[in-house]
């Protein structure tokens, strides 16, 4: 079902009596199965008796965005348009802003449907075409369990306050939805998108940003995102309470890059999760925890911060320790050319920049740990701040996301408590390398990286 609580009409005005079609705006959900506004638009159109189109614009400014994200994503839409296009729906891929490829299509539609983006600029687009058109736009949110706004009216401090609001709500929100047939079958309209057979042809002619090339490690859609949640299930769910922090192990389910480009729902992972056969409680509510209550607290610090992306966004006491040893002595300073080619001292540091860039994916906890190396290792937090947004934003395939940015924050005090107060980080959380030789054979994860392929220049840095 598709609960009222994750619809809302971004405008005030009349559905239009005279239009030809309902037009389904994706944007965020880049799916064809398990999309709440999707199969929200499909129930409007038959509703009206109209048949659907769907349109993506593709800007080719997102902040940050290079070949990397543009070819995983331009990966997941061709496959999104050829399954649509099984149900009767025609996706049109347009090289153009989002805001002008609504535009250019609204004028003929009775309403417009659009999904949900937590991001400002997503933010943004939405607030901009809801003001541009002559119909309404209605937004359904697909890509949280719980709706951001039912678990919490405000910005939460920490998991632990957002988790009994989450569950509170988890028995209505774990339901499966429906698929509707279109009644009024294929739109008749020539295809006026993007051809996308040949997506390095596509890539070379875009102008985007060539800062990161693509992987093939991971390739974008939705099939691929079902085989590897299947995998995941079938080899690594059992035991991922005990292992999922190991980077030396491999027991994380990949679904991020997925749950970025809206490839795959969270709510049909989570579902597939709970349900999971043979498989102890303490493993699916250990997954549960990360991919709904960690996940979802990471929108609600984008929807409510509008400083996600700052020092401004940290919360008070950390913004203070930070500032009172911005002075204090480092060991070790590097700048942003340094990181990049992961030319530290650090061999583990080293090593989870290497696995990032190689693969676009860093194992979770290797992230937290070159994140606080980051602060402790730059002339101070402001800096700290945008070099790891800078590379975490290059080269990972999940980066840009309300996840990326929380997690930056996280390394610098964000929904965390105050420590004991040391150089450099003040009362921020530390994280040391013998942590990393107590808890794990680290060194295995450094001999793993190293066989992913050359290592490039290790030479460089301001020791």
């Amino acid at each position: 079902m598709i609960h009222g609580e994750r619809v809302q009409t971004l405008n005030d005005l009349e559905a239009r009596g005279d239009g030809t079609y309902v037009l389904y705006w994706m944007q965020r959900a880049q799916r064809a199965a398990s999309n709440h506004a999707l199969e929200f638009a499909i129930r409007e159109a038959n509703q009206r008796q109209l048949p659907l189109l769907a349109v993506f614009g593709i800007t080719q400014r997102f902040p940050d965005a290079n070949t990397r994200a543009y070819a995983f994503m331009l990966e997941g839409l061709r496959e999104t348009k050829r399954t649509l296009s099984e149900r009767g729906i025609l996706l049109e891929v347009r090289l153009e802003p989002p805001v002008e490829a609504v535009r250019g299509l609204a004028d003929d539609a009775a309403t417009v449907v659009v999904d949900r983006g937590y991001l400002r600029i997503e933010r943004q687009w939405r607030q901009r075409v809801a003001s541009r058109l002559a119909c309404p736009l209605v937004q359904v949110e697909s890509d949280v369990v719980v709706p951001v706004e039912t678990a919490s009216p405000k910005e939460e401090y920490a998991a632990y306050t957002i988790r009994p609001k989450i569950h509170e709500h988890l028995d209505t929100f774990l339901s499966p939805l429906e698929e509707t047939g279109l009644e009024r079958g294929t739109l008749d309209r020539t295809d006026r998108g993007l051809k996308l057979k040949d997506i390095e042809a596509l890539l070379e002619r875009m102008r985007i940003n060539r800062s990161a090339d693509r992987v093939d490690t991971f390739r974008g859609a939705a099939s691929e995102a079902a085989g590897l949640l299947e995998n995941f299930i079938e080899e690594k769910l059992d035991g991922y309470a005990e292992e999922r922090n190991d980077p030396s192990q491999d027991y994380l389910s990949q679904m991020s890059p997925y749950l970025h480009f809206g490839q795959i729902s969270p709510l049909r992972i989570a579902l597939r999760v709970r349900n999971a056969e043979g498989v102890g409680k303490e493993n699916r509510d250990a997954y549960l925890e990360e991919l709904i209550v960690r996940r979802e607290l990471s929108m609600n610090f984008c929807l409510y911060n509008p400083h996600y992306d700052s020092l401004d966004g940290l919360p008070d006491w950390a913004q203070e320790t930070l500032h009172e040893h911005a002075g204090d002595g480092r060991t070790h300073v590097y700048d942003l050319e340094a990181f990049e080619r992961a030319a530290t001292h650090d061999p583990y540091w080293n090593a989870a920049q290497r696995e990032m860039k190689l693969t676009g994916k860093m194992h979770g906890y290797m992230r937290m740990y070159w994140g606080k190396k980051i602060l402790e290792w730059t002339p101070g937090p402001e800096i700290a701040m945008r070099i790891a947004l800078t590379l975490n934003n290059r080269y990972e395939l999940d980066g840009r996301d309300p996840n990326g940015y929380t997690g930056v924050a996280w390394c610098l005090g964000k929904h965390d408590r105050a420590w004991a107060e040391r150089e450099v980080y003040g009362k921020v959380r530390y994280m040391s390398a013998g942590g990393l030789e107590r808890k794990f054979d680290i060194d295995a994860y450094v001999r793993k990286v190293e066989e992913l392929g050359p290592s490039g220049s290790q030479e460089g840095g301001t020791p």
